[in-house]
């Protein structure tokens, strides 16, 4: 897809908050199917039967470990702080934003684009839920929070648990040599962890606290009508998914397409099949 504005594309676009809706997929034979799109879709209700019990319990694992760790550094980066390093933190809130914003894009990219669910260790774990979400776009508004968050909360433990071995083992004065680097990690751990909740809003048309529809009308975090544009079949654009910041600009210079194009020219893998079969599902 070449670059266009969020209008030229939306024209083309149908309401992912509603069930009936239908969407279409192209084949490369130029034939079109037309699956229901929703929680009655086949393969919508065959991708979620297969959230299980032990993926359950890793979350949940993942995110008592995770919400513990930062707790303990923020009390540490709190006690440590010194008030001549404030704009040092607001740099580091920056670019902690900018970066989780293109990591969001990245493994979001990656997951929707690469690979199949009937992979070993992160078909299951990490790409269904990417699967169920295109066929079914409003089944994360019906997900609690360790069902949303829980991948997020558990790729931010390495970072998190460096800062507290820092705040454990080294002394203040190598403390406040890494001061920044702890701040930008933190900051940046605390954007990746957000980043689901901020997507299942984008996705929440209902009920949401006034302050959250403020922050996404000032496109703090990710908006509702802006994130509409990837939900255009076939999923190939705008997937930062934490402020969207980033979305444009990847957009203009064509950035996904190429690497896409690159990666099938050496590989011969075609982009989003494994996503084409599951949209396709009938029984």
């Amino acid at each position: 897809m070449g670059s266009k504005t969020e209008t030229e594309i939306l024209k083309y676009s149908m309401s992912e908050d509603d069930p009936n809706s239908n969407i279409q997929y192209k084949e490369e034979n130029d034939l079109a199917v037309k699956p229901r799109w929703g929680p009655s879709h086949a393969g919508a209700k065959e991708l979620a039967s297969q959230y299980t019990a032990g993926k359950r319990k890793q979350e949940t694992v993942c995110l008592v470990i995770s919400i513990g760790l930062f707790i303990y550094n923020f009390i540490n980066l709190l006690w440590t702080f010194q008030l001549c390093n404030i704009y040092t933190v607001i740099i580091s809130a920056l670019l902690g934003i900018v970066t989780a914003d293109f990591l969001s894009g990245l493994v979001h990219w990656g997951a929707d684009t690469w690979g199949s669910v009937d992979l070993p260790v992160i078909g299951k774990s990490l790409l269904r839920p990417f699967r169920e979400h295109h066929i079914d776009p409003t089944s994360i508004t019906r997900h609690d929070f360790i069902e949303t968050n829980g991948d997020n909360f558990a790729v931010v433990i390495p970072g998190l648990a460096y800062i507290a071995y820092g705040f454990m083992f080294r002394s203040n004065e190598e403390i406040q040599a890494q001061s920044s680097l702890y701040w930008y990690i933190f900051l940046l751990a605390v954007f990746i962890s957000i980043t689901n909740q901020c997507h299942k809003w984008s996705h929440t048309y209902f009920g949401l606290p006034r302050y959250i529809t403020i922050f996404q009308d000032l496109h703090i975090i990710l908006p509702r009508k802006h994130h509409r544009i990837h939900h255009v079949a076939p999923h190939e654009t705008y997937f930062c998914i934490t402020t969207g910041w980033l979305n444009y600009p990847l957009e203009l210079i064509k950035f996904w397409p190429t690497l896409e194009n690159i990666i099938e020219r050496y590989t011969g893998c075609k982009p989003r099949d494994d996503d084409f079969k599951w949209a396709k599902k009938t029984e």
